[in-house]
């Protein structure tokens, strides 16, 4: 797409929500420095506005927004906050620091939530929302106000809410199609009815955030550009509730490759850092990216297929409609790293990957590399983003894994024994399971006093090779309380017990963290 004769009217602003709706996937984990790791990454890829999370949601939450808040230069630095006081008077303190903030509110307005949610009537919320949209602009000249469940409210109810929110001060108004019920052709016809019926429509800009229920998100949020919406809210890898949000890799990448169709519409996104980025918050969240996932999956420009092959090979646009480069996906270019490797190569490699230490954390991941390359041969893109991923994680390391000895198979009954250290003490106990990964976290019950029930376990080869790490996920509840952890190594047995350490470690320094007393999400 050429980029001259851009115009501002024609320019899509894109809302990234990956750290704040991406991150309520269930199973996806993410601590405050794997956050403002993120929000560098968008910002220097030209996210216009990143949401960083839901402030009074939780400490880790509150503390993950205010940091990027005052680390991340460039975007608009918005939180979510309910249309209730304190929700916006925390989000005001966590967004403060921001050169832009933004304070994002929101209250449902359809039929089926206004009687069975919130029982209110129509006037009820109208006044609610008035109410919030200025209480929140008493903080910050930048509100934008969403209308939850906006697909399925009224046309004219929801026409005369937008109208109330602008004369309140909104500056942004969002349509979410929160529960991805809504047809393309439906979305744009209810955008068009807005600019038609609402007369300060102009004041604010119009912006969208679709759900993939239905796998619309991404058509739903094109169709409403096309209606006239400036504004997108999507995920990195299409992240969020149920069945997540619109793919920001997808909707930038169609609107660059698909001019023809969506004029001189255009993003402010170096797309030559999608592919980058949506491996580090692949890695740092634990949710694997589809391997037929458009844009950013394994087998996106993968072609098995004989006439395919002969076709690429004598001429690349027969069977791609997207130069891989285009999209920072560049085959045979990790940069091969051994144990002979030093620092700063280590260093270079990181930043390639998009992951930014300092001396004394790159210090630690270079012991890692060291001893992992005694293991492994080559040392590839993706051990390096776990290396990176392990060294950010903020959780105290209150026990650590010292050791590990498993004896399992066909006639044996599997048994662990498990070293840990705490502090200068080093414990060791040995217990039976019904496998090897069950025998390690009862010997890590054992020592550290704490019982945990697994939830959910899934593991991974993210990185190639007989030798080729393992990358296990766990959730894992603690009475009322959920704790989700990663770990890898090329042992999948010492990868999950490194996970459930870790998942223990997170329970003990952060007690109330891990979600059961969280309250409760009701976003957009």
């Amino acid at each position: 797409m050429t980029t001259t004769r851009r115009k501002k009217k024609d320019r899509v602003l894109v809302f990234d929500t990956t750290l704040r709706d991406g991150e309520q996937s269930p199973g996806a984990s993410l601590d405050h420095r794997e956050k403002v790791e993120i929000a560098h990454r968008l910002a220097r890829m030209g996210v216009d506005i990143i949401e960083a999370g839901f402030p009074i949601a939780s400490p880790g939450d509150f503390r993950a927004v205010h940091e990027i808040a005052q680390a991340v230069k460039g975007p608009v630095i918005a939180g979510l906050a309910r249309c209730v006081e304190a929700d916006i008077a925390r989000c005001a303190e966590a967004v403060m620091p921001a050169k832009k903030p933004r304070i994002h509110v929101f209250l449902a307005t359809s039929a089926i939530h206004r009687k069975y949610k919130l029982r209110k009537a129509r006037a009820e919320i109208i006044k609610h929302a008035v109410a919030s949209v200025t209480f929140a602009k008493s903080f910050v000249d930048d509100v934008e106000f969403s209308p939850e469940d906006a697909s399925r409210t009224e046309p004219d109810f929801l026409a005369e809410v937008v109208e109330a929110a602008i004369d309140a001060g909104a500056t942004t108004i969002n349509v979410p199609d929160t529960v991805g019920y809504t047809m393309p052709d439906e979305f744009s016809r209810l955008i068009g009815e807005l600019y038609e019926s609402v007369p300060n429509i102009h004041d604010a800009v119009i912006s969208v955030h679709c759900h993939n229920d239905l796998g619309l998100a991404v058509a739903n949020s094109l169709a409403s550009l096309q209606a006239g919406a400036r504004q997108v809210e999507c995920t990195m890898n299409g992240l969020g509730e149920r069945a997540g949000n619109a793919a920001l890799e997808e909707i930038v990448m169609t609107l660059q490759t698909r001019n023809d169709v969506y004029g001189p519409l255009w993003t402010n996104i170096k797309a030559e850092s999608l592919v980058p980025i949506s491996r580090l918050v692949s890695r740092l969240t634990g949710m694997p990216v589809q391997r037929n996932k458009a844009i950013v999956g394994a087998n996106a420009f993968a072609h098995s297929s004989g006439v395919h092959q002969d076709g690429v090979i004598k001429e690349r646009s027969t069977y791609e409609i997207i130069d891989p480069a285009a999209v920072g996906c560049h085959d045979g270019t990790d940069l091969v790293l051994s144990k002979l490797s030093g620092k700063n190569g280590l260093r270079q490699a990181l930043s390639r990957v998009g992951v930014t230490l300092d001396s004394e954390e790159l210090a630690e991941v270079y012991k890692r590399f060291v001893d992992l390359a005694d293991k492994k041969k080559v040392i590839y893109d993706d051990d390096l983003l776990l290396l990176a991923s392990e060294q950010m994680s903020d959780t105290a390391t209150i026990y650590s894994l010292e050791g590990m000895q498993v004896t399992a198979g066909s006639s044996t009954i599997p048994t662990a024994t498990v070293k840990l250290r705490k502090g200068e003490e080093v414990l060791q106990e040995a217990a039976c399971g019904d496998g090897p990964v069950d025998a390690a976290c009862r010997a890590i019950d054992r020592m550290t006093k704490v019982s945990g029930r697994l939830l959910d376990y899934s593991l991974q080869a993210v990185t190639v090779g007989k030798d080729a790490m393992g990358e296990v996920s766990l959730r894992v509840a603690f009475d009322d309380q959920t704790v989700s952890a990663k770990a890898a190594s090329t042992d999948i047995v010492e990868a999950s017990a490194k996970a459930y350490l870790s998942c223990v470690n997170r329970l003990l320094s952060n007690p109330g963290a891990g979600g059961g007393k969280v309250p409760k999400r009701k976003t957009p």
